[in-house]
């Protein structure tokens, strides 16, 4: 090749070599693995911010429960007041806890022998419904955090490996040439990192937020479980 068309393809490799021609001029197959990382990208920007303010609404509800909760107000009187209204967090437990506790004391026929047992249940079914619930969608940045790199890495074989074949072609093995089919290949890998990295560190640091919520769930659960578990010991020593 003349020096003069070496010299024009440099200079327009030189003006490829952008964020959009790099991946404008990438194959197809390696375009949708860039589209496709870069949808996941946002999805997962989407869960994170959801997720995070998801986690403060339910740390806020479970705190001003608490305060309501632990103020002295009679049990039947707070059982009302939520009664039929949608709860999260601990109203959630204290509501489950108090519909199982009234229809084995309202309700004809009804043991009260077991009763604590039932509501321990009760108590554990709804702490896991509460976990689910915080927990949804969380997989997905795991999967996008642990399959991200991998997905960038086929995007920068398959461009690699095109590269080098339009190489072998063009029988020019100029740096010019060789430059931008690398650089298309590698940039898929660089998009898959971008994916990647924020969602294993929000999965991490959103886990860890879920576990403190299940572990003040529980802590709630044995407390207002072990009110209740007096006040049969009363009813029982009362009706005997």
């Amino acid at each position: 090749m003349p020096p003069a068309d070496i010299a024009q393809t440099a200079t327009q490799a030189v003006h490829d070599i952008t964020l959009w021609g790099l991946f404008w001029s990438a194959h197809f197959v390696v375009k949708l693995v860039m589209m496709g990382l870069l949808g996941a990208s946002i999805w997962c920007w989407a869960i994170i911010i959801d997720k995070t303010l998801l986690f403060r609404r339910t740390k806020t509800a479970m705190d001003r429960f608490e305060e309501i909760f632990w103020s002295g107000q009679s049990l039947e009187d707070l059982y009302r007041n939520l009664q039929g209204r949608p709860t999260t967090g601990l109203a959630s437990l204290f509501v489950a806890a108090m519909n199982e506790w009234k229809r084995s004391f309202e309700g004809s026929g009804r043991s009260v022998q077991s009763l604590g047992q039932r509501i321990d249940k009760v108590l554990d079914v709804t702490i896991q419904r509460e976990v689910e619930r915080l927990e949804g969608r969380l997989l997905f940045l795991a999967s996008i955090g642990s399959a991200g790199p991998y997905i960038g890495l086929f995007g920068t074989v398959w461009g690699i490996m095109t590269a080098f074949t339009s190489i072998a072609a063009s029988k020019n093995s100029s740096l010019a040439v060789v430059a931008p089919g690398i650089a298309e290949a590698l940039f898929a890998t660089a998009i898959g990192l971008f994916a990647a990295i924020p969602a294993v560190l929000a999965y991490n640091k959103l886990q860890a937020e879920v576990s403190k919520l299940q572990s003040r769930l529980e802590a709630f659960a044995d407390e207002f479980s072990a009110i209740l578990s007096r006040q049969i010991d009363e009813r029982i020593a009362l009706a005997a």
